[in-house]
């Protein structure tokens, strides 16, 4: 009989304690799990929400999160629309994102993940366009074509606009991961729990897109 009771304890205690987990987890609120930008960005009311992610070469946890939103932006289906930005805020990082969109034009994807390992594990900043030139040479791009896209009108209108789009979000960290121009993610917790937020954040958008 002792046993008995004990071992129901138990049970019951592991309840109460998954419950309370799973609570704790679902329990999104907003103004603590995410906010609502007094500015936000104009968006297409086609029933698809678009899920952007704010970052910078450079930030060691952009590099770690990286693989972690590519795997749950694969999962998503069409009515998801995931895409980065990459911080302006000052030379190094306009410099950094114009490298994003010259990869995002040459149509490199696998450039994007190896600009993190060489920042990140060969310690190569990229900090110059040389260097770029040098990096991107190693994808079977010449060092005049890469000059060409990095200082092309194209790629510095892309970088003009990510950097009004930091601006009237007051994006001043990353990773930043924003719904529908509108709700910006908290970036604390794990990576696995930001994007359980943001999931719930797209929920509470679906009927609004």
């Amino acid at each position: 009989m002792t046993k008995l009771i004990k071992y129901s304890l138990t049970y019951l205690s592991l309840i109460l304690f998954v419950s309370f987990t799973n609570s704790e987890e679902d329990d999104f609120k907003l103004g603590r799990d995410y906010i609502l930008v007094n500015d936000p960005l104009p968006i297409k009311k086609d029933g698809v929400v678009e899920v952007t992610e704010t970052f910078w070469y450079g930030c060691r946890a952009c590099y770690q999160f990286d693989p972690v939103v590519n795997n749950w932006s694969s999962k998503q289906g069409d009515d998801i629309k995931f895409s980065k930005v990459p911080v302006t805020w000052g030379p190094v990082h306009q410099l950094h994102a114009s490298l994003f969109y010259t990869i995002e034009a040459l149509g490199l994807n696998a450039a994007h993940s190896a600009v993190f390992v060489t920042i990140h594990k060969e310690g190569n900043f990229l900090s110059n366009p040389k260097n770029i030139q040098n990096f991107l040479s190693g994808f079977g791009v010449p060092p005049e074509i890469s000059s060409q896209y990095l200082n092309s009108f194209t790629v510095k209108q892309k970088v003009n606009r990510a950097m009004k789009h930091g601006r009237q979000l007051k994006v001043s960290s990353t990773p930043v991961m924003i719904v529908d121009g509108k709700y910006v993610i908290s970036p604390s917790g794990s990576y696995e729990r930001i994007l359980k937020v943001v999931d719930h954040v797209v929920e509470l958008q679906r009927p609004n897109s």
